[in-house]
């Protein structure tokens, strides 16, 4: 039998508990959020701690970690001032600018502006999205909870319009190979899809 490392989650702090379940939970979609600023401007950061969590509506929640200083995120102060954002999947085209919107950058930065990332008006709230997106998620705001020492936000928001580029669904699913996404790894690592299989493929 291998040997089990033991680890007691009550010995870890903040920091060495998101390495460690960072490393654990992979890979894990990105939320590519977009939310509008006080002064309108468009912020833009990626997130991972996100799924979908309802379905009729549909609903999908991403927690959000607090700055290490300072308080709360730019995407949480936002998001709690309009009650509305806008969901952006990235495909692995986008990397660089997914990446680079992840930087913690002055709370009046527009990040959309910063690296010069299109956007287009929403259609059911105020928030623009991502124009080069092959998926963008008009989302209002459903519930915001704050979980633990971390003061991590969950947030709930519901889906109120989809945009799907043109030829991603057939026959209402989604065709994941073409979409392309990004996926989170631990530390600074992303990933692509790889290959995709049936269980069959395997098995038989």
């Amino acid at each position: 039998m291998e040997k089990l490392l033991k680890i007691e989650p009550s010995g870890l702090d903040v920091v060495a508990s998101y390495k460690l379940l960072t490393g654990i939970v992979v890979p894990r979609p990105i939320a590519w959020i977009s939310t509008l600023g006080a002064a309108g401007q468009v912020n833009v950061a990626p997130f991972s701690a996100f799924t979908f969590v309802c379905t009729k509506p549909p609903m999908l929640a991403i927690t959000l970690g607090p700055r290490p200083v300072g308080g709360l995120k730019d995407t949480a102060k936002n998001i709690a001032a309009r009650k509305e954002f806008v969901i952006n999947i990235a495909n692995v085209g986008l990397l660089d600018a997914l990446h680079e919107s992840g930087m913690d950058y002055p709370e009046e930065t527009s990040e959309a502006e910063l690296l010069n990332l299109a956007t287009l008006p929403g259609e059911r709230i105020k928030t623009p999205r991502l124009a080069d997106a092959p998926i963008s998620m008009e989302c209002v705001l459903h519930k915001s909870l704050e979980l633990g020492v971390a003061k991590a936000n969950l947030i709930i928001g519901e889906v109120l319009l989809f945009h799907v580029r043109d030829g991603l669904a057939v026959n209402g699913k989604i065709d994941t190979q073409l979409l392309d996404p990004i996926c989170r790894l631990g530390g600074p690592l992303y990933a692509a899809l790889g290959t995709i299989f049936r269980k069959s493929d395997i098995l038989g």
